[in-house]
């Protein structure tokens, strides 16, 4: 059996976040390898009786500065190392509980460190939250006697319970997730090699993949990147959610609109200043919607005289137009 050690720097500056006045945030858990007892340390090195906490070093280690006055590091790693005995003994959940309190900063150091490669979306507290679970399943199922450091061992119980929080909450396979990875890192291998963007066809080489199976995986892929529409772009007093830039494509595209306005102005134009007839013909044929055999019963010519008119009005119609541009 050996003893837990001290939590890194980094959990020891978070933890006088999380509870106020802690001087100190590591136990020590001293246990006689021989024996395979556990025993609690006094201030003058002797032995607590099994089960018991010395007067006032709960209070030290959890209570920091309840009365005031700061308490020594060995008062507070004594009171740990009691409170590791008492709840071996007792399995008490009041202790458990008192053992969650003290190395919750280890839930917040884990949490943040598996943040730094999630999405913006991902909220820190939602790890913290999962993270706790995994920290009170390791001081459950923590065996001293393995010669574990407890930090170490929490650690990954902590990571673990995040991560398998986040894969319950994923849409996405795992498999696809897996290729995603793949392909990044040859993109990455590729670029640094060549020096420029990648072709289709050299990643599907280094992927030893044809070019329709790597099309296939970017389909694939697509599930992969997802962003929330309430996000905020641009910076300033221009910021504007996402939704706000996503085009319409039912919309009417105003420059569009404009343009065939204007070129139907100029087309009506054109046409008031054909000859009557010629009018006559483009009007029945492209509004109207009448037949060239129509319109010759109508204006009393023949088929092919209507032909003849149509060509010439439309000739004269582009002639004008182009004069106008």
């Amino acid at each position: 059996m050996t003893e837990p050690t001290r939590a890194p720097d980094q959990v020891r500056s978070d933890s006088d976040e999380v509870a106020a006045g802690k001087n100190a945030q590591s136990a020590a858990l001293r246990v006689n390898a021989s024996s395979g007892s556990t025993n609690g340390v006094t201030d003058d090195g002797g032995a607590h009786p099994s089960g018991t906490l010395p007067p006032g070093a709960a209070d030290a280690a959890f209570g920091g500065h309840a009365n005031g006055d700061q308490r020594r590091a060995d008062e507070v790693e004594a009171g740990i190392v009691a409170l590791w005995q008492a709840f071996g003994e007792r399995r008490d959940q009041e202790l458990r509980d008192r053992l969650v309190l003290h190395y919750a900063p280890l839930v917040k150091y884990v949490a943040g460190r598996v943040g730094t490669g999630l999405p913006s979306h991902v909220e820190v507290s939602d790890l913290i939250q999962s993270g706790i679970f995994g920290l009170v399943d390791a001081i459950e199922k923590f065996e001293p006697e393995r010669g574990l450091k407890f930090e170490t061992y929490a650690m990954q119980r902590i990571r673990g319970a995040i991560l398998d929080d986040l894969r319950a909450q994923d849409w996405v396979p795992r498999s696809v997730r897996s290729r995603a990875r793949d392909v990044e890192r040859a993109l990455e291998r590729l670029e640094a090699k060549l020096q420029r963007t990648a072709t289709d066809v050299e990643l599907a080489d280094e992927l030893e993949l044809s070019v329709e199976d790597l099309r296939e995986l970017f389909a694939q892929l697509q599930m992969t990147s997802v962003v929330a529409l309430d996000d905020l772009i641009g910076a300033g007093s221009s910021q504007a959610s996402l939704a706000e830039t996503l085009a319409d494509d039912s919309a009417e595209d105003p420059v569009t609109a404009l343009v065939d306005r204007d070129s139907r102005r100029q087309l009506a134009e054109a046409v008031e200043r054909l000859s009557e007839r010629d009018r006559v013909v483009v009007t029945l044929y492209y509004f109207e919607n009448l037949t060239l055999a129509e319109i010759g019963r109508v204006l009393g010519v023949t088929e092919s005289r209507v032909c003849q008119l149509h060509t010439r009005a439309v000739l004269r119609l582009r002639s004008k137009l182009t004069e106008q541009t």
